[in-house]
């Protein structure tokens, strides 16, 4: 008996066409990035204020000057305020995509600080002054790290709870809406 009478072939389907950004590089990674992050965020099932408060959260840490603890802090105060943690994490990484950025964005909030608090800003140090051994000492963090720590979270400040406040109602804003659109359909 001949199988090809009894199933027919399959029809052959097309590939789909591949969507090419016409960004550059760096900004089409980023909007990738963004999209699946915003998708992922509104498929978290929690409230949208929990969600949304864990966004700001993150966002606010990753602002500040507090760098290698930043996604720590950021869950463990999302953990306090009983918010989203896994918003937190996401809103918190945010700054490495915009890594190329930050730097500047860092400057600027040291000397904002430097001139909130009266300050001179510091001298430049130069790295190859000291030796390896300096840096298992704890004057070379006293005297280098500590007195630019103080200016740089200041200053972070004025950019970073504005910037929580306005991604809090934001993100409470889309994801509010996009689960009325969901219950809709």
């Amino acid at each position: 008996m001949d199988n090809s009478k009894l199933n027919p072939p399959e029809p052959q389907h097309t590939a789909e066409a591949v969507y090419e950004s016409r960004l550059p590089g760096p900004l089409a990674r980023m909007k990738a990035w963004l999209v699946a992050h915003h998708v992922t965020l509104m498929a978290i099932a929690d409230t949208p204020h929990s969600i949304a408060l864990g966004s700001a959260i993150g966002i606010f840490f990753g602002f500040t000057p507090l760098y290698p603890l930043k996604t720590l802090l950021s869950i463990a105060v999302a953990w306090i305020f009983r918010c989203n943690k896994i918003a937190a994490a996401i809103a918190v990484t945010l700054h490495d995509v915009m890594i190329w950025a930050m730097p500047a964005l860092y400057l600027a909030e040291y000397q904002f600080g430097c001139w909130i608090l009266n300050r001179p800003a510091a001298q430049r140090v130069h790295l190859r002054q000291f030796r390896l051994h300096d840096y298992v000492h704890w004057h070379v963090f006293s005297r280098v790290v500590w007195p630019t720590f103080w200016p740089a979270f200041v200053g972070s400040l004025f950019v970073a709870i504005p910037s929580a406040v306005i991604v809090y109602f934001l993100m409470r804003l889309l994801i509010s809406r996009a689960r009325t659109l969901q219950k809709m359909s």
